[in-house]
């Protein structure tokens, strides 16, 4: 006979919030991935690699509820926070490599296709999840939705970099759009490292 507690309502749609957001990860990794070597993109590679990220997330904070696992939620917090950070030193190792190399990326439709759809999913989930956070009190669940939050910009970023490549033929613009996410990625990751929740997500 089982011995764990039966989960809270509450905690059940915490859980659910999880799984749609690691669903979509997994199509978006995988749609990413291949947009990003087969057109060779700095750019979609930074949102590949925080899609690999968001993936590892999800999955550190589904495990709160896992039995036999259950992390506590500072070291969740923690986990997500500190994942922002090696998201940053990728997509900066990324953007050194392709410029050094001389990368040129070609055009990806599927790319701009997955982050345009990110652009309009992630503000939604960093919300719903951000609104979780605050009723529930758990802080892995609040530093996940800044991480959501951190997805959308960078898929705008991306999108951009795409679009403008695709219609200009503009190959630098690539790097800068990889670049150009870092410093907010080390700014959330250092508040959800701390716990902290970010007013602008």
């Amino acid at each position: 006979m089982s011995t764990e507690p039966a989960l809270e309502p509450i905690h059940r749609h915490s859980i659910a919030l999880t799984c749609i957001t690691l669903a979509w990860m997994l199509v978006e990794l995988g749609v990413a991935g291949y947009s990003a070597f087969s057109a060779h993109s700095a750019a979609m590679l930074a949102f590949g690699s925080d899609s690999l990220v968001e993936t590892i997330s999800a999955v550190t904070v589904l495990s709160q509820w896992v039995p036999g696992i259950r992390l506590s939620e500072q070291r969740a917090a923690r986990i997500s926070g500190g994942l922002l950070f090696v998201l940053a030193a990728v997509v900066v190792v990324i953007a050194v490599v392709s410029y050094a190399f001389h990368i040129e990326p070609e055009r990806t439709f599927a790319g701009i296709g997955i982050t345009a759809a990110a652009l309009v999913a992630m503000p939604i989930l960093a919300r719903l999840k951000r609104r979780q956070a605050a009723r529930t009190g758990n802080a892995a669940m609040a530093a996940d939705a800044v991480q959501s939050a951190t997805c959308a910009y960078i898929a705008a970023v991306t999108l951009a970099g795409l679009v403008l490549r695709a219609a200009f033929g503009i190959a630098w613009f690539d790097t800068v759009a990889a670049l150009a996410a870092v410093p907010l990625l080390l700014r959330e990751g250092r508040e959800a490292w701390r716990g902290q929740t970010c007013a602008c997500c």
